[in-house]
């Protein structure tokens, strides 16, 4: 059987550890598995924006570029967006990130991530033998520069997040603008913000050392194609619960 011991961390922020052999039969998924899936819902990229923005709702943010004000909407809910005259700050940035995670919720179990959600048992053992971050963590890395784009699968850590974030939140809307070619304008003014939460995220969140290695993944090669990379939540449960899953057999 192969064993396959990995964490995903993608657009939804999903756990994935999972040891079965998921290429040859799926029918193997009804007989031995063992896995745990946990779906952190209102902790993307886009929704971490709305939930750092709504801590101090319509007020200066030390998250946001100086020289921005403007409006972010998610979810059907406008915030009135603007930096502090100081601009933005990375430490200041790090403590509205912290309580946007909820780290220190209240957790009825022994090891547990954010948001008072237990961590699978899998922190620090077998389920973080190999990590693989994608969607917005490589774009960013990307966009930024601390990778290279062209590279669909790339070696990099959390402290990498951290230094381009605290290059990022000393930088003004206007220079950006030339620091970052590659940051889309809508995106730009929540740079530091958005570097910031992804490092909170790996370190505070699932308590990630920051020297730690992690593969940053846009596409993964199998066999002769490269394969969008992609949050395997849905697909796994399709595959456990499929009636397809049973006639494989």
């Amino acid at each position: 059987m192969t064993q396959l011991h990995h964490t995903y961390f993608g657009a939804l922020m999903h756990l994935f550890y999972v040891c079965f052999d998921i290429l040859s039969c799926r029918f193997i998924l009804l007989l031995i598995h063992y896995s745990y899936f946990c779906s952190y819902l209102n902790y993307g990229l886009s929704a971490a924006r709305a939930g750092i923005l709504g801590l101090n709702k319509d007020a200066e943010n030390p998250c946001i570029l100086a020289g921005y004000n403007g409006v972010y909407s998610y979810s059907g809910i406008d915030y009135i967006v603007s930096a502090p005259s100081s601009g933005s700050s990375f430490d200041k940035c790090r403590k509205e990130a912290l309580k946007s995670l909820k780290v220190d919720e209240y957790c009825p179990y022994t090891n547990c991530t954010f948001g008072g959600v237990w961590n699978g048992g899998g922190g620090g053992g077998d389920g973080q033998n190999n990590l693989y971050v994608g969607s917005y963590f490589y774009d960013r890395a990307g966009q930024v520069g601390f990778i290279n784009a062209s590279e669909r699968v790339v070696k990099s850590s959390p402290q990498a997040f951290e230094v381009a974030a605290q290059r990022a939140c000393q930088t003004t809307l206007e220079d950006a603008k030339s620091i970052y070619p590659d940051v889309d304008a809508e995106d730009l003014p929540y740079l530091c913000m958005d570097l910031v939460y992804e490092y909170t995220l790996l370190v505070d969140g699932f308590g990630l050392q920051p020297q730690r290695s992690i593969t940053l993944v846009k596409q993964i090669k199998y066999q002769d194609a490269l394969v969008e990379a992609a949050w395997p939540l849905g697909s796994a449960i399709e595959a456990a619960s499929s009636s397809n899953a049973i006639e494989a057999v």
